[in-house]
Formats: C-alpha cells, structure tokens, sequence
C-alpha cells in the first residue's frame, strides 16, 4: 500500500515539474516574442510573380484568306501542330489547317463550275442553231430576190399592171432580204453577248477553284524564318494548340520569339500599383533555375486594371525587361520578380507585425510595459519605416501581451499628423481611380466599343 502511495506521489511531482516547465517555456516565449528598432538603409519592395515572354517575336500566320478571302465565315480548326519548344528552320512545317470546312467550299466551286460549264455549251448549241436558221433564211431571201427579178426582167411585154406587179414583188423580196439580215446581224451580236456571259461565269468559277487550290496549299503553315516555335496565349490565358480554332480577327498559329531579349509579364494588385511607375530597378529570378539571379527594369505600367477570373480583385499589367541574356531563359518560365520602389537611407524601421491598430492609429507595445503610437513611413513585406515614436535600440512586441488593456498610451500628439498622412493617401487613391476610369473611357471611345469588363487568368 505505501508503495502504491510513493507512486502516487511521484507522478504528482512530475506533473508539477512538467506543467512548471511548460510555464516558464511559455513565458521564455513570450519574452523571445519581440523585435528592435533598427536603423539604416530601407528598400520598399512589391514582389510578384511574372511569366517570360520574348520582347520582339514573328507571328507564324494562318492564310490571309481566312480573314478576308473566300474562305472567311468558316470555322477552322488547328488539326496539326508541332511541340512547343521545337526549333525549326525556314520553310519547315509548323503546322495543318483543317481542310473540311474549305473542302465543302470547294465542292460548292466544283458544282457551280459544272452548271457553269452546262450553261456555256447549252448557250453554244442554242447559238449555233440559231444562227445556222437565219443563215438559211436569209440564202433563201436572197434567192426570192433574185426570182423577183427575173420575172421583173421576163415581164417587160407584158400588160402595164403585170409589171408593176412584178415590180412590186421585187421591192417586196429586197426589203425582206434588207430585214433578214439586219436580223442577222442583231441575233450575232445577241449570241456573242450570250456566249461572252456564259465564258466569263465558267472563267469566274474557274478563278475560284484555283484561287482555292492554291490556298488550301497555304493550310500547310510553314516556318518563316528559323527559330524556336512558341504556342500563343490566348485572351483567357489558354494556349492555342491542337483543335484550336483560328479567329478571323486573329490568324495567329504560334510565335517565333527573339530569345536575345526577354520580359517578365506580371500582374500587380491595386493596393501596391499606386508605387510601381515605369524605370525601376528589378531583381529577377526564375524559378525553375533557383541559383540564378538576374536583374531588369520596368517598361510599362497600365492605366486601367483587369478583372482578375473567379474573383472581386483587379489586377494592373506590368512589363519588367530583363537585362541579361542567358539561353536557360525561356518563353512561359515562371519569374520571381522584387521591384524597388525605393531606398531609403539610415531610417529607422520594425518589424510589421509589431505594429498593431485601434481606431485606424498605429501602435506598439513597447517592452517597458507602454503603449506607444508611430508615426509610419514606407513599408515591404517585413518591415515598415517609423517616422516617429520610437528611438533605435528599442524593444517592441510581435504579438499582444496579457492584460494589454491595462497598459498606459503614449504618443497622442501624433494622432493628427496620422490622420493628416491617412487623409493625403486617400485624396492620391482616389485621383488615381479618376484618371484610370479616365483611361478606360478614352481607350473605350477609341476603340469605338462598350464599357465591359477585361478577364485575365491568374498566373
């Protein structure tokens, strides 16, 4: 039994030791918990993710005619295509056009041609007969000419009224000859009319067939010039690819890119495009080779933001052009991309999440038990700039301590200073807001379009 009780008693102990440690773990925690006011230089950073793409590229292009041409209002397919990244020559076969959609096309020439050509010797036929007939008529007009003269001729003894019978007859046999062969003469211009008609149509379908067949040839799409065969990024981010289908106002089959020079298109959110102008200096790195580290420079910034798909947020474009050329970099890689928005020198900064909020005023919990209210400059994703309210060396809390409610508020005279910066931010937002609805109007008026929302797929 007493035995019992000692192993009572000691697991007890235990307890007691461990639940004792954990406390002072917990408190050594709390006490680790915290950050310091440093001083020095300070880079406000926005850090998003882009995609390379070739700066100058070559559009390797469906047929012209697909656009403009006999072939327009079908509906084609990419049926062939060679794998991304394969490196061809000029002249080389990069892709197939699906022929269904022109094939019917053709039958439809074939058919007018034939119905034209059944017209042309119908018309020939007709043409000929009728010819042939005014020519027997007018032989024989001639001929009743010929037999009223000699009775005219034979008629001289005869009585007065004979003659002029005959006379009369004879005149009669001319004017039927004058009429048969201005007859004649019309239904010959009529059958070269009729005959013209007929040969031009068969010539029309005729163009037509050969202007398909030589088109048709071009649905081999071909390599203009050598380099490394990219597929194109549609508008909703897919790439266009096997069965595909070519828009008439886009003829695009894939790209041909200038690897020499290279950018990263990227997307920045509308809290931090505010910061990005064009000319900053970039850090690049591109994923898929981790120990590599390039630097670029920002190109374009756009005025009006995309809807960013399946959500309320809005994006920005960016372009970063990439300054150094290497041959690992290549089209659709994914970048790391850290713009400097700016450096500031020998500042005093803290931690971010040291910085907590009340009524929209910014204070620390400062590790002499104070709760003090900053002043807040610049910040990046783990530090933010302190203007004023505290010193260098200073220790403050990354997390809020127990009764907090208890500790005493300093720093009052700030809060109008903070409310004045707060106050000059939102009038800048909001100008930027105007000039970009601003934007919108002016490219919608160029364009001649609606007002409508642009998609962009997140990256």
């Amino acid at each position: 039994m007493k035995k019992y009780i000692w192993w009572i008693a000691g697991a007890a102990v235990l307890i007691i030791v461990i639940v004792f440690g954990v406390s002072r773990s917990k408190k050594g925690m709390d006490i680790e918990l915290t950050g310091e006011v440093q001083q020095g230089d300070f880079e406000v950073l926005v850090a998003v993710t882009g995609e390379l793409q070739a700066m100058n590229s070559q559009k390797i292009m469906a047929p012209s005619e697909l656009k403009t041409g006999i072939f327009r209002y079908g509906d084609y397919k990419i049926q062939d295509l060679v794998v991304e990244g394969t490196v061809v020559d000029s002249g080389d076969i990069v892709a197939e056009i699906d022929r269904s959609t022109a094939g019917n096309s053709l039958l439809d020439v074939e058919e007018a041609i034939e119905q034209a050509e059944t017209k042309f010797l119908t018309t020939q036929l007709d043409t000929t007969m009728t010819l042939q007939k005014l020519r027997d008529d007018l032989l024989n007009t001639e001929f009743a000419v010929e037999e009223a003269r000699i009775k005219l001729e034979q008629s001289q003894f005869e009585p007065p009224a004979t003659i002029r019978q005959a006379e009369i007859d004879l005149d009669k046999a001319k004017r039927a000859l004058e009429q048969a062969r201005s007859t004649y003469l019309l239904q010959v211009e009529k059958s070269k009319a009729s005959m013209n008609e007929a040969s031009l149509l068969l010539a029309k379908q005729q163009r037509r067939r050969t202007e398909m067949m030589e088109i048709l040839q071009q649905f081999t799409i071909r390599a203009p010039k050598k380099g490394m065969v990219i597929y194109l990024r549609e508008w909703n981010g897919q790439k266009r690819k096997i069965g595909s289908s070519i828009s008439p106002w886009d003829l695009t089959v894939a790209t041909l890119p200038d690897l020499s020079v290279m950018i990263s298109k990227t997307y920045v959110n509308e809290i931090d495009i505010s910061k990005v102008k064009k000319g900053q200096k970039v850090r690049l790195g591109v994923d898929a080779f981790p120990d590599k580290n390039f630097t670029g420079e920002t190109t374009y910034v756009a005025d009006i933001g995309e809807q960013l798909a399946n959500t309320d947020a809005k994006v920005f474009e960016v372009q970063i052009k990439v300054n150094e050329y290497d041959p690992i970099m290549r089209p659709s890689m994914t970048t790391s991309n850290t713009i400097v928005i700016n450096t500031l020198y020998n500042v005093k900064y803290v931690p971010i999440d040291a910085i907590f909020t009340q009524d929209s005023i910014p204070f620390v919990y400062s590790t002499s038990h104070v709760k003090k209210i900053v002043l807040l400059g610049e910040a990046n994703d783990n530090q933010v700039v302190i203007d004023q309210g505290l010193e260098t060396g200073e220790k403050v809390l990354i997390s809020i301590p127990e009764n907090a409610d208890t500790w005493k508020l300093t720093g009052e005279e700030l809060i109008p200073l903070i409310k004045e910066r707060q106050l000059q931010k939102l009038k800048e937002k909001e100008e930027m807001d105007r000039k970009a609805e601003e934007a919108k109007k002016n490219k919608q008026r160029h364009q001649g379009g609606h007002p409508g929302q642009q998609t962009v797929m997140p990256h």
